[in-house]
């Protein structure tokens, strides 16, 4: 990406959060740099060291600040602020340093100009120094992080390539080598008709129905490798956009189609965007840690109620203490989901026998008094405490606190489309469905509150389904 593309890209929220934790570094770098030197002038027997801090502060602050957005400007005119997946590690760091070397060029040019002699030079020195180097650890720090949680599945991005050419074997290849990206090749849609009739195993489907299975194969990104009429490509983008899929193109076979559109290298591979979505991902690490604090917090604090609670189960009835259910998660990443068993052994077995019993409309199955649930299972489904388990999910990244309840396979399988919108997010311990129509049977109010909450995410949101719950479960409306 170019310099001149870099400044001149539309803001976002998550550029915004990457420079905020670069100016924050760069005050962190600086603020050690006076700190070292305060204490060589303390050991000098000068000034005490807290009129040394005060004078230095009043001689370097304005500097430290414009130093710092230099740093943020240079970043993002760079293209630090977009994914990693566009540049590779190594030329990150070389971009890391090269903007932090001009924006400490600036901040000695200044000093220069506006005649700050009193301005410590080993200062100056050191707070580039530092926060260069804060920096390149910082990132190197969070892409191994971001490349572990892809090579172990997590937050990946399902692809589909059109055109099963050399040009889409080739780009399938390429993204099936580089694992550590976070591409994951999910089949191919044919173009024309040779394609459909050359018994291509991988080839999924074909334009008419290209949108359709990638909702359905939870699909992120959509690749052209191959020609196609430019209607073709702009009217599939505007159905894309509308279902939140990205959408590329190999940018020879395309000349004209995005005039001056930025070229960005997946791996070795030159593609031109022509729309993505923006992930908002400083409010996706907010949430994340406050899953991460809230539910250790949660467990510590809750620690002898669930001695309590496991010693109850396992008196009241034969069977383990926990129950592991089979369930669903984001883009149908199948996990375990803990809870305390409320039922008996053979629970699974028995819900055959009462399926024409059940009270709830569609997919999803309930009934008053079932004869399946203990005498303590049944005080803790109507406090929601054989829940509490589910906080190790959190902790391991299955789940989230907020989110759509997981559900299990054989509802999926009888899911229309449009239910999977549920799916685009993790699932949560408690959502807006739980605090909003907990006892409302109807599976099209279940489905289309889930599907509100994705839609309308924001942390705010969040923050007021997790106070509602509180009420929720004081006030004993599980079942």
């Amino acid at each position: 990406m170019s310099m001149a593309a870099g400044v001149l890209e539309q803001p976002t929220i998550t550029g915004a959060a990457w420079a905020g934790l670069d100016v924050l570094t760069a005050y962190i770098g600086s603020l050690i740099a006076m700190h070292f030197r305060l204490d060589i002038v303390h050991e000098s027997g000068g000034l005490t060291q807290t009129s040394v801090l005060h004078l230095m502060w009043s001689q370097y602050g304005a500097y430290m600040t414009f130093f710092a957005l230099c740093l943020a400007f240079f970043s993002r005119s760079y293209g630090l602020y977009g994914p990693i997946q566009n540049r590779s590690g190594l030329n990150e760091q070389r971009l890391t340093i090269q903007a932090t070397l001009v924006a400490g060029l600036l901040l000695c040019g200044s000093i220069y100009l506006l005649r700050g002699e009193t301005v410590s030079r080993i200062v100056v020195m050191l707070s580039v120094t530092l926060t260069g180097t804060m920096l390149c650890a910082r990132r190197a720090l969070w892409r191994s992080m971001v490349y572990t949680r892809y090579r172990d599945g997590v937050d990946t991005r399902n692809v589909l390539i059109i055109g099963s050419g050399r040009v889409g074997h080739a780009l399938r290849n390429h993204l099936e080598s580089l694992r550590h990206l976070g591409f994951r090749f999910r089949g191919f849609i044919a173009l024309n008709e040779s394609e459909v009739e050359s018994g291509d195993a991988d080839t999924v489907g074909d334009m008419t129905n290209c949108l359709t299975i990638a909702r359905a194969l939870f699909v992120d990104e959509i690749f052209f490798s191959t020609p196609a009429d430019k209607k073709v490509v702009i009217d599939l983008v505007q159905e894309a956009r509308e279902l939140g899929i990205d959408v590329r193109v190999v940018p020879d076979l395309y000349d004209g189609l995005a005039w001056n559109a930025p070229v960005e290298y997946v791996g070795q591979f030159p593609t031109i965007p022509l729309h993505r979505r923006e992930f908002p991902i400083g409010s996706f690490m907010v949430k994340r840690t406050l899953d991460l604090a809230l539910s250790f917090l949660a467990l510590v604090i809750l620690s002898p109620i669930l001695f309590l609670i496991s010693l109850a189960v396992l008196l009241d009835s034969p069977g383990p203490i926990f129950y592991r259910a089979r369930r669903i998660g984001r883009k149908g990443r199948t996990f375990n989901c803990y809870k305390f068993r409320t039922m008996v052994q053979n629970a699974d077995h028995l819900k055959a026998q009462l399926e024409h019993m059940n009270e709830r409309d569609g997919i999803l199955f309930k009934m008053t008094n079932d004869p399946r649930i203990t005498r303590v299972g049944r005080f803790l489904r109507k406090y929601s405490l054989d829940e509490i388990p589910q906080f190790f999910n959190v902790l391991k990244g299955d789940m989230s606190l907020v989110g759509p309840r997981p559900p299990i396979a054989s509802e999926v399988e009888r899911y229309d489309l449009s239910h999977l919108r549920r799916l685009d997010v993790l699932p949560g311990i408690t959502g807006l469905w739980q605090v909003e129509a907990r006892q409302d049977p109807s599976f099209d109010s279940y489905i289309s509150l889930d599907t509100a909450y994705v839609e309308n995410w924001n942390l705010w949101l969040d923050l007021k389904i997790l106070i509602r719950t509180i009420s929720v479960v004081i006030s004993g409306t599980g079942s």
